[in-house]
């Protein structure tokens, strides 16, 4: 109230108005109660003080209540105060009580209720607001639009049927204002049935006074009847409203403690995840470490066999080359004795030896056939031990295939057993519930705790099995790898094999010219050939040496490969041993997984079954709402009964009334000014 006062005396000042002294007197008493009321009542108010005061109201200074009540405010002062409230968001209640305001004072009240959203309570007694029909028209449209408020006082203001009707059109619209008063005015039949008519549709009315005003005693119980139809109406909205804020309330609670719960199984399931991640990381590192040892052996098996076959290839050679030698020297003995003896068929001789030398040419050419013959043999056997490790692998899958599906019926057959426990357990809470109400409370809290602890068991179940099939899809990767990987061998070693192929070839033709080129040099140089027969005989005495050095190594290497294959085979038997132990302690906890599993679809179906229960109680709940609103029509319809017998009654009375007293007139009704 200070700041308004201030105000007040700082906006006389700027526009040179004198302040008032009536009204500075009235705000300071106002100050010393510490009110938000502005009370001008009395006070005449000049036309520059309502200026000021306007002014002062729109700028939101902190006064709920103004009373201006017997302040005779000409039609230009109204108009100015109230175009000062229309943008005010703080008063409240407006009290212009025996102002005499005619039409511009009603069309500036249609325009402040038109606009103002905050004005709650109005009092318009004893004034002339319904004289002239047209500014009370614009009065009653501002009425319609206006959404905020509460109570209108008209008493005293001179409606007739006219402004009653416009008034009524306001009504229909209108859907906030709960109290109006229209006593003493003129508003007659007509006026009272198009009331009756408004509030047909207007259900927010709660008290209409209407004493004074000429109208009918069956119209006013009409209006009676209305309004008491409208309180009903709102005393069983206001309970009906109550009950739904409880419901969800209670509705709110449940889903705060579902989502509690739910966050700490979520909780525990992501640590149960956490530690089957740990165990499958040191399982997967394990097996790694099995297969590269499996990958060592086979890369030392495979170098082993690479060196018998070049040991094999050396010994064929050099096997060949001492026959080759041994038939060449017995070919010089025979040749030697036939020059002796035959000096004359010498040609005959060389041709013979020339057909001779060719024949062993061929032999020697069959020979390496043979050997060309045995190479791509062992290529066949390399394939087909390829082709066995291709089939091992393919055994491999169709056994995981066939332990996956051998698991997936198992999964089954866990939640065909959770089923028929979860049934059961809904037998046994029924029987619980029916026989113990008291204990309801804690067998609540023992089966949250165990659906929690069922819950962390599934979500980890759960985590373990994404685990070991992504095992199981690593394990086919790596399959996949390990098959390109010998196919690439294969083609590495057929490659290999070609080139040694084509390079023996080569190397057999650059010894058969060698060999051609020689025979012509015997032939020519036959005393050097005696030379060079010596030297082959020592030559071969010491080949043969190296032959039986080079069979005792290939002795060794054999009983080395051996004991090899021997060590390999342990190791592959010691290894499926390991991994059949593993594969039973995971089917051992698979079959747990399995039990929780049916624990957790037990609990599951536990949720749902409350769940149904609930919503068996909310419908039960709204049948009973049903059931209490038809029981509330019917009680509506009983008292309107009743209230057309008392009606009916009074409408005798009366009869019987005006009968006695031979229809004397009724006169206008006007009460004193207060």
């Amino acid at each position: 109230m200070e700041d308004f006062r201030r105000m007040y005396l700082r906006l006389c000042k700027e526009g040179g108005v004198e302040p008032q002294e009536s009204v500075i007197a009235q705000l300071q008493e106002s100050r010393a109660a510490h009110s938000s009321k502005l009370d001008l009542s009395g006070q005449s108010l000049s036309l520059d003080t309502c200026s000021m005061l306007a002014r002062a109201f729109q700028n939101d200074i902190l006064i709920t209540e103004v009373t201006l009540s017997d302040c005779m405010l000409s039609e230009e002062g109204a108009k100015i105060l109230l175009t000062g409230l229309f943008e005010s968001t703080t008063v409240k209640t407006l009290d212009l009580k025996g102002n005499n305001l005619r039409s511009a004072g009603a069309e500036a009240l249609g325009n402040l209720l038109a606009r103002n959203k905050t004005l709650h309570r109005l009092v318009l007694e004893w004034n002339a607001l319904g004289v002239w029909d047209e500014a009370f028209s614009l009065l009653c449209d501002g009425l319609a639009s206006n959404n905020a408020l509460r109570q209108l006082d008209l008493r005293n203001n001179q409606i007739s049927h006219r402004g009653a009707s416009e008034l009524a059109m306001a009504l229909k619209h209108n859907t906030t204002l709960e109290v109006l008063d229209l006593r003493w005015n003129n508003i007659g039949l007509m006026g009272g049935r198009n009331l009756v008519e408004a509030l047909q549709k207007n259900k927010s009315i709660m008290q209409l006074e209407l004493a004074g005003n000429n109208i009918p005693s069956d119209t006013l119980k009409a209006i009676e009847q209305a309004i008491s139809h409208n309180s009903d109406r709102q005393s069983t909205m206001r309970v009906s409203h109550r009950k739904t804020q409880v419901l969800t309330k209670e509705i709110q609670t449940l889903k705060d403690t579902k989502n509690h719960q739910f966050l700490s199984l979520m909780g525990t399931i992501d640590r149960q995840q956490e530690e089957i991640g740990r165990s499958n990381r040191s399982t997967s590192i394990q097996i790694g470490q099995l297969q590269e040892a499996l990958n060592e052996r086979k890369s030392v098996v495979n170098s082993l066999t690479a060196k018998l076959q070049m040991t094999e290839a050396a010994l064929a050679l050099s096997e060949q080359k001492n026959h080759s030698l041994g038939e060449l020297l017995t070919q010089m003995k025979g040749e030697k004795e036939e020059q002796s003896e035959r000096q004359s068929k010498d040609r005959k001789k060389e041709q013979e030896d020339n057909v001779l030398r060719e024949g062993k040419l061929l032999r020697e050419i069959q020979n390496l056939k043979e050997t060309n013959v045995q190479l791509t043999n062992k290529v066949e056997e390399m394939e087909r031990r390829c082709k066995s490790q291709q089939n091992q692998i393919f055994e491999l899958k169709q056994e995981l295939t066939n332990r996956t599906a051998e698991l997936k019926m198992r999964l089954t057959q866990a939640e065909d057993r959770l089923e028929a426990d979860k049934r059961r357990s809904k037998l046994a809470l029924g029987d619980m519930d029916s026989l113990r109400h008291k204990e309801v409370e804690h067998m609540k809290s023992h089966l949250e705790e165990s659906e929690k602890t069922l819950q962390e068991r599934i979500f980890k179940l759960e985590g373990q099995r994404i685990q070991l099939e992504e095992e199981l899809s690593k394990a086919k990767a790596a399959c996949v790898t390990e098959r390109a990987q010998a196919e690439e061998e294969l083609g590495r070693v057929r490659a290999h094999v070609r080139l040694e192929e084509q390079e023996h070839v080569s190397v057999l033709e650059e010894k058969l010219r060698l060999a051609r080129t020689s025979l012509q040099e015997v032939q020519l140089h036959y005393s050097q050939q005696k030379q060079s027969v010596t030297e082959l005989q020592a030559k071969n005495s010491q080949q043969s040496i190296e032959m039986d050095g080079l069979r005792r190594r290939i002795d060794e290497l054999q009983l080395e490969l051996s004991g090899k294959e021997q060590e390999k085979v342990a190791e592959v038997s010691r290894v499926r041993v390991e991994l059949q132990e593993q594969i039973g302690h995971l089917e051992a906890e698979r079959t747990a997984q399995e039990g929780l599993r049916e624990k957790i679809h037990a609990l599951e179906r536990e949720i749902k079954v409350l769940s149904s229960n609930h919503r068996e109680a909310l419908l039960d709940k709204e049948s009973q709402m049903s059931s209490m609103l038809e029981k509330l029509r019917l009680k509506e319809a009983e008292i309107q009964r009743m209230r057309e017998d008392e009606a009916a009654r009074a409408s005798y009375l009366q009869s019987a009334f005006l009968t006695y007293v031979q229809g004397s007139p009724l006169g206008n009704y006007s009460s004193p000014k207060k």
